[in-house]
């Protein structure tokens, strides 16, 4: 892959992940164990492929398929959240001190997250089998058969994809920074957007990285670990404040609102370990040279 254009390597990253994507339907109905998970996070990394080698596509070209992948994408994301929020929350249920009676609390918490699974279950099969998610497959199909690439997708792809990395590193900074200045409004729900946003762009300069992956080897994996850092304590943030709004929506429908209290304030407590843990995580994925890829 010496001589690969910009090009041949982003129709790759979308080659790869439409078969993916189109390999996992039957998984997903068939319900299997992270079928969800993977299709969904197929989806996003077509996505992102699309939005962030953008310059190297006809304008417009993919407007439709990306707005259709966001679609599919959030019609699988309420079942897996609810999926995992549930075997969460009964995971930390299960640290509880005895007088929680930690057993029984987990296993109300495991009942709550298997019953909003299967409500929402029969969304995602109505999503498969909808003309949507027909067309997107066509639609996906037609780009890779005749692909819209501008002139700038005939660079030569090594410096083209360090540009586009070292540009996702900056975005990403942005994001951290603000965050980790307040985010705006000096409140819980300001704060928490903005550590969303961090972790988001750091999940597209992560996607950016396992992109050049195949053509620039250990420089371009070690910028997707150190990003995959960055995105994990922010994810745990995320987790956390969904997991704490959740259980205070649940409070007063439960027989255990003392050991919902506990399990409330663990949860802020991790959120609030994440935001200071991310300074340092950050400051390893934010050296230039990381994305220089030579």
């Amino acid at each position: 892959m010496a001589d690969a254009t910009a090009g041949d390597v982003v129709l790759g990253r979308i080659g790869a992940q439409a078969a993916v994507l189109a390999g996992l339907d039957e998984a997903v109905r068939a319900d299997e164990p992270d079928a969800v998970h993977r299709m969904r996070v197929a989806c996003r990394r077509l996505r992102s492929a699309f939005r962030t080698y953008r310059r190297l596509l006809a304008p417009g070209a993919t407007d439709e398929l990306v707005a259709e992948l966001r679609w599919l994408a959030a019609a699988l994301g309420q079942a897996r959240d609810r999926e995992v929020l549930g075997l969460r929350l009964a995971e930390r249920a299960r640290t509880l001190p005895p007088e929680c009676g930690p057993e029984r609390v987990a296993a109300e918490l495991e009942r709550w997250g298997q019953a909003e699974y299967r409500r929402v279950r029969p969304e995602v099969v109505a999503a498969l089998d909808s003309p949507r998610r027909k067309a997107l497959a066509r639609g996906l199909a037609e780009l890779l058969a005749d692909p819209p690439l501008r002139p700038r997708a005939d660079r030569a792809a090594g410096p083209e994809l360090a540009r586009v990395a070292a540009r996702e590193q900056r975005r990403t900074a942005e994001r951290v920074r603000s965050a980790l200045a307040g985010g705006g409004p000096d409140t819980a729900e300001s704060r928490a957007r903005a550590l969303h946003e961090a972790r988001k762009a750091a999940k597209r300069a992560r996607y950016a990285g396992e992109t050049a992956v195949p053509l620039v080897g250990r420089p371009a994996e070690r910028y997707v670990e150190r990003m995959k850092v960055v995105q994990e304590v922010l994810g745990e943030h995320q987790d956390a404040v969904v997991a704490a709004t959740a259980l205070r929506s649940r409070a007063g429908e439960t027989g255990e609102p003392f050991a919902y209290g506990v399990l409330y304030g663990q949860q802020l407590a991790a959120a609030e370990r994440a935001r200071r843990a991310l300074p340092e995580v950050w400051a390893r994925a934010a050296r230039p040279k990381l994305a220089r890829f030579g």
